[in-house]
């Protein structure tokens, strides 16, 4: 048993020549972070022109392992083995680093070194950039001492880990799906009682409730967020549908000057104007709030009259009417990005309830929303084991804590 030094075992970001004997009008596979997952989870349906990422984006090909190398990707440990590209040449965000296995090194067990714990915490150590934007730097995957077992031992190890890995990533994703029903039914439940308040009462558009619309700011800021006693600004990924999250917020330069016409008070009805499509025109009531945080020009903070209450409206932009206005304005999209127009949102069909039943609805969903919220609880929990337990089995085995020879009937032989 030996150790080895990384980069003797892998290249490090190196240059993919088949990437460039490709036509410019070849089709290759395009790799953004949010489809970087670890397991079953890739996603590599997304597909760009050559000519589309010829700059400005990472290349790899088949068999290639990437490493997110931005927080807090890299420490959800999000590593992959990439394989059926698209003429077996990708591309992708440059928060990804490209390792290339060499003939010492099964690929599979390079996968594994570096979705160990050891890893990952070196690696958090390791990196370099303010708060919110730190990443592990190139010389730290060519420094990393790997204990290298012989070439058929890293097959049987990485026999075994594939064997048991698949067994909890299937578990996983029958959490995924149960979560993903939970979710469905709370849509069916909102979307059934608010067809009824449509039914009853007919609706009318937003803008016949309006008495006004702002947005606010958007000052050079830090990635951090602000301290209770600083200036910050509000993120988009504050808003989510009838939730507000005030710790997503930037702190702003303490020479700023806020104009407190724009800061953000209980009470306020906020909506996303740009967010991703899934997320785009979500919408929420800020509830008790601490001072010192501004609205971001992403945002828009709607008055009503007094006709219609704020978390009438809020609960409203969670059904599927609305949601289908909005899914058409982000219509073309990137992933990552989407924008609507306050237009649009004028338009958003409200039931035209009286006050006592907005109230009742209103109650009613808090309530659905509570018995689920405690269901999602205990299912992210569950999860979040079996995750626990996936990256101790790998970390057991890769280090020799664990004999995967002794473990029988798992693994097999190597190939």
């Amino acid at each position: 048993m030996s150790t080895v030094r990384l980069r003797y075992l892998a290249q490090v970001n190196p240059s993919t020549p088949e990437f460039d004997k490709l036509s410019v009008d070849d089709r290759l596979t395009f790799l953004p972070m949010e489809n970087v997952w670890s397991g079953p989870d890739l996603n590599t349906s997304l597909l760009r022109r050559k000519t589309e990422v010829s700059s400005g984006y990472t290349r790899f090909k088949d068999g290639d392992v990437l490493v997110p190398k931005i927080t807090p990707t890299f420490e959800a440990g999000r590593s992959v083995l990439v394989h059926g590209l698209l003429n077996g040449v990708g591309a992708g965000t440059t928060e990804l680093h490209v390792l290339r296995p060499g003939p010492q090194i099964d690929p599979r067990f390079l996968l594994y070194v570096v979705s160990t714990h050891s890893f990952l915490k070196l690696g958090e150590a390791e990196m370099y950039g303010v708060a919110g934007q730190k990443r592990v730097p190139d010389d730290f995957l060519r420094d990393l001492p790997v204990r290298l077992p012989m070439l058929q031992d890293q097959r049987r190890i990485a026999n075994f880990l594939d064997i048991e890995t698949a067994r909890i990533d299937k578990l996983a994703t029958f959490q995924k799906n149960i979560l993903r029903g939970v979710d469905e039914r709370e849509a069916a439940l909102l979307d059934t009682a608010l067809d009824q308040l449509a039914i009853q009462y007919g609706t009318i558009p937003l803008r016949r409730y309006l008495l006004g619309v702002e947005q606010g700011v958007s000052p050079q800021a830090d990635s951090a967020p602000a301290a209770p006693n600083e200036w910050g600004v509000l993120k988009v990924s504050c808003l989510r549908p009838e939730r507000f999250f005030p710790d997503e917020n930037k702190r702003l330069p303490g020479d700023y000057e806020p104009d407190t016409k724009h800061e953000v008070r209980e009470g306020d009805l906020l909506i996303t104007r740009a967010n991703t499509p899934a997320l785009v025109g979500s919408t929420a009531v800020v509830p008790e709030v601490r001072k010192k945080l501004l609205l971001s020009d992403k945002i828009f903070r709607v008055h009503l009259d007094q006709r219609v209450s704020p978390h009438f409206v809020a609960a409203v932009a969670r059904g599927r009417r609305v949601r289908d206005i909005c899914a058409a304005a982000s219509n073309g999209a990137s992933q990552s990005m989407a924008n609507i127009r306050f237009e649009e949102v004028k338009a958003w069909p409200i039931p035209a309830a009286n006050r006592a039943a907005q109230e009742e609805l209103v109650q009613y969903v808090r309530k659905r929303r509570a018995k689920m919220d405690a269901l999602r609880a205990r299912i992210e929990r569950q999860s979040a084991l079996l995750a626990e337990r996936r990256q101790a089995l790998i970390t057991s085995a890769v280090t020799g804590q664990f004999d995967v020879s002794s473990a029988s009937g798992r693994g097999g032989d190597p190939a």
